[in-house]
């Protein structure tokens, strides 16, 4: 928000858009160098907040243009002429504001029934794989291996796939779609793909967090097998054996960049490092004080446009009047002053 009449710029409204541009920028390579499991938290907690952040930012943008309409204003009882003085916002932002928020939240209920469609169907499959137990080996020779979220969820391999590897890769595979289903990695899959619908600025993160995902689902592999060699020739083997058969949506050994999940595995495992994730959390935390921020300061050009409002009809019932003409000005600033007093008192 900007003031015009001389007052300093406040630009806190503005900040969560830079927060979240430097961590689509930053954050995907980053990532990649650090411990899989914390870092797909940390792309998870960097999603939500932005998407949050980007979502107040632009509400807060396309009110100050709104809340100009004659129409509005007579309703929440404040002064067109005093917030226009102001010039919180161009009206151009303030309508580009409210456009983008509109497809912001059209497209979040679009991919929300996608995820939720996602989720049924995977439900259905569980149910209708043959067997009770947890593996479900499918009469298919084409190679596939990929865990359905369910509940509790199953890991659906074909005969095709198991002949393409080795006991001690098969053992690897199973034990990369066990740790999919142990970390409930539908749910992160879910919250970034309805965060990058939001925002699309957030895409980067999604793609990111896949991948993240897939190398988590590895480190655990390679700790259950005690092998890193061994989990990365299964990971090989399945990609080359599967190119093309895969299912895009589902949480497969095969997802992800391939030859950097193996390069990966075949060194050892990454150091933990905490400077970037303590960078990423004062990113977040500067993000959520100045959407805080700006809506404090959006709250207090409310309350100076209503004051005004009622200064103006206190003045117009100065003249003697009728007790029925003067109740509406007590009842504007009488409210008015009601609402402060309770504030402060908060």
């Amino acid at each position: 928000m900007s003031a015009g009449n001389g007052e300093p710029v406040l630009i806190s409204v503005y900040v969560p858009f830079v927060v979240t541009a430097t961590l689509t920028v930053l954050a995907p390579r980053m990532v990649r160098r650090l411990p899989p499991r914390p870092a797909a938290w940390a792309l998870a907690c960097a999603a939500l907040v932005t998407a949050v952040g980007w979502t107040g930012s632009l509400a807060l943008l396309a009110f100050t243009g709104v809340a100009q309409i004659p129409q509005i204003a007579e309703e929440g009882r404040w002064s067109v002429a005093a917030l226009r003085a102001e010039d919180p916002v161009y009206l151009v932002v303030a309508v580009g504001s409210a456009l983008v928020l509109t497809a912001g939240i059209v497209s979040l209920g679009v991919a929300a029934i996608r995820q939720a469609r996602h989720l049924i169907r995977a439900r259905r499959e569980c149910a209708d794989l043959p067997g009770e137990i947890e593996l479900a080996v499918v009469d298919d020779d084409t190679p596939l291996a990929f865990a359905l979220p369910g509940a509790p969820g199953r890991i659906v391999v074909s005969r095709g796939m198991l002949r393409c590897l080795g006991n001690d890769e098969r053992e690897a595979l199973l034990a990369h779609e066990r740790a999919h289903l142990r970390g409930r990695h539908h749910l992160f899959q879910g919250l970034w793909r309805l965060t990058a619908a939001l925002n699309p600025l957030l895409r980067p993160l999604a793609a990111a967090g896949g991948f993240v995902l897939e190398r988590w689902a590895d480190e655990e592999a390679a700790e259950r097998v005690g092998d890193r060699t061994v989990v990365a020739h299964a990971v090989g083997r399945a990609a080359l054996a599967s190119a093309g058969a895969s299912r895009p949506t589902a949480l497969a050994v095969t997802g992800g960049a391939v030859p950097q999940r193996v390069r990966a595995l075949l060194a050892p495992p990454p150091a933990r490092r905490r400077l970037p994730f303590v960078t990423g959390g004062l990113l977040l935390a500067v993000c959520c004080a100045s959407l805080a921020n700006a809506a404090s300061d959006s709250d207090h050009m409310m309350d100076s446009a209503h004051r005004v409002l009622c200064a103006a009809h206190v003045s117009t019932a100065s003249a003697p009047r009728a007790a029925d003409d003067q109740r509406e000005p007590d009842f504007c600033c009488g409210g008015h002053d009601r609402l402060q007093r309770g504030r402060h008192r908060a």
